[in-house]
């Protein structure tokens, strides 16, 4: 008895001291501090359109020009379009571009745009308080969105244009010749149609901060009318209904409102989110996409009520065409915010949603794309990528196929009256490569969380590859001359049903799983 006595204390003590190692380091770990996340491919959201991973260019600070657009520069070629930032762009992968506004729409009448350069008109920009020269118009967006490889996106101005304004805009895109503005556009240097498929009927018309803004009876009988002259011209487009911005008004009726009017005229309605951390509360702001999330859920609902009342068989999809981080340098000249790694994070998790909720969100455009709340800094040197680059970078070219329902159990933390899980985590399937993509975030700011990740359909099997965009402090930013924010790559063999994986304290980790055959 004795012997077995001091063999259960030696065994006893020996865990102890297990336990005290797993204690010390640089990041303690409770613990209580594990996860899992259960993964079953057969549990599917929809399907991931490609289009979530598109980008915005306003006319706005050095985005269009100074930024994509630099005629005269040594880094430009011969249309004066920056290669650097057609080789970013073309990083990023990025489907679909919208233009040109924005705020800016709301005073933008797109003849001005067209023709000879020099004979252009130079008008004063209302909703930034710039001077437009207009040398960068439809014909130049065009040019550039081939040169790049992207959809273009247009936006119509629905604040101080007209009706006939917009489906002319159609008819110089996309007739392809006979007709006044067809042959115009023909006479400006481009014989063949533009064929822009994606227009947007105006842009935040729920603000009163947007310039010829209405209320939702209103714009839901001037958007409806403009649309059917605009699918008059030309039946093949996708339109946009200008969904919610004011999220200080009463957003849920102003969706309800024109989609009564527009639901068998419209193929997506849009939705736009900012958010910030101006009150540097870290664990605040590491929760504030939660209401991208509730917003999208809600109108999801409110485009099925209305679907019910029509014989269209066409679904209605959400466009989340602006979200970004935007507050330290909002209202300020150029609006060029300098992102640091808490930042990037959060546009991880508005990635995050995108995925969780693919069945009903098929176009999300980053707000902007060049030097104004952006990835891609420019300078007279050349360019350099802010952090938030990384993140979009690894979804746009990794994260396809099919989303997936993801269980997650994951240590919390308070934050007021709501339990925020640390880890926020999407997962989808990519059938063609047979593999599993894997989206997280650990938002503890101290801690790594090490985690159990389940395969409950299939096993995992073959080097897995790892992506981790970290730095050491929350607060570290990019910069021209330093890189402190970047994406860090690894490799683990896995195999069998299960595998751990420890997920460093503030980072967003994308891990590409192998499957073996079924």
């Amino acid at each position: 008895m004795k012997k077995i006595t001091l063999i259960s204390r030696i065994s006893f003590l020996y865990g102890v001291i297990q336990i005290i190692v797993c204690l010390t380091g640089d990041q303690l770990l409770a613990q209580n501090d594990h996860a899992r996340i259960k993964i079953d491919i057969e549990r599917q959201v929809g399907e991931i359109d490609k289009m979530i991973y598109g980008n915005f260019v306003e006319h706005l600070g050095r985005c269009i020009y100074g930024g994509l657009y630099e005629p005269g520069s040594s880094l430009s070629d011969k249309n004066g379009f920056r290669k650097d930032v057609i080789q970013a762009t073309k990083e990023l992968n990025v489907p679909i571009v919208r233009w040109p506004g924005g705020n800016f729409v709301s005073g933008y009448h797109w003849e001005d745009g067209i023709g000879p350069v020099e004979k252009r008109p130079v008008r004063m920009d209302l909703a930034w308080g710039y001077r437009e020269n207009n040398s960068f118009g439809t014909d130049e967006f065009i040019d550039w969105c081939h040169e790049v490889q992207t959809e273009p996106y247009f936006c119509v101005n629905l604040g101080t244009g007209t009706m006939d304004e917009a489906r002319n805009w159609v008819e110089y895109c996309n007739i392809e010749k006979g007709t006044y503005y067809a042959d115009l556009r023909i006479k400006n240097g481009h014989k063949q149609p533009h064929k822009v498929i994606y227009w947007g009927l105006g842009n935040e018309m729920d603000g009163s901060w947007q310039m010829g803004h209405k209320n939702a009876e209103d714009y839901g009988k001037f958007a409806l009318e403009t649309a059917k002259l605009m699918k008059g011209i030309d039946k093949n487009i996708k339109l946009v209904a200008s969904g919610s911005s004011n999220y200080g008004g009463d957003w849920i009726n102003w969706n309800r409102t024109i989609l009564e009017y527009l639901k068998d005229q419209v193929d997506f309605i849009s939705l736009h989110n900012y958010t910030g951390n101006r009150s540097n509360n870290y664990y605040e702001y590491m929760a504030s996409t939660r209401f991208a999330e509730k917003a999208i859920k809600i109108t999801e609902g409110i485009i099925q009520a209305e679907l019910s009342k029509t014989k269209r068989n066409e679904p209605i999809y959400i466009a989340f065409d602006e979200y970004n981080v935007w507050y330290r340098a909002k209202g300020e000249e150029g609006n060029e915010e300098i992102y640091n790694l808490e930042d990037a994070l959060v546009v991880a998790t508005y990635l995050n949603t995108f995925i969780r909720n693919a069945n009903i969100v098929k176009m999300a455009n980053m707000a902007q794309l060049v030097n104004v709340i952006a990835p891609i800094f420019t300078t007279k040197e050349g360019s350099w990528y802010q952090t938030i680059f990384y993140p979009l970078y690894l979804f746009a070219n990794n994260c396809h196929g099919t989303a997936l329902e993801t269980f997650v159990d994951s240590p919390v933390y308070q934050l007021k009256d709501t339990q925020i899980p640390y880890l926020d985590v999407s997962s989808a399937f990519n059938k063609e490569k047979n593999e599993v993509i894997l989206n997280v975030v650990n938002r503890d700011k101290e801690r790594l969380i090490i985690t159990d990740i389940i395969s409950q359909f299939g096993i995992f099997d073959g080097e897995a590859e790892i992506y981790q965009v970290n730095s050491k402090d929350i607060k570290d930013q990019n910069s021209a001359a330093k890189l402190l924010v970047k994406t860090n790559k690894g490799k683990q063999n896995v195999k069998g049903a299960n595998f751990t994986y420890s997920f460093p304290a503030h980072s967003y980790t994308m891990i590409i799983i192998p499957l073996g055959s079924r």
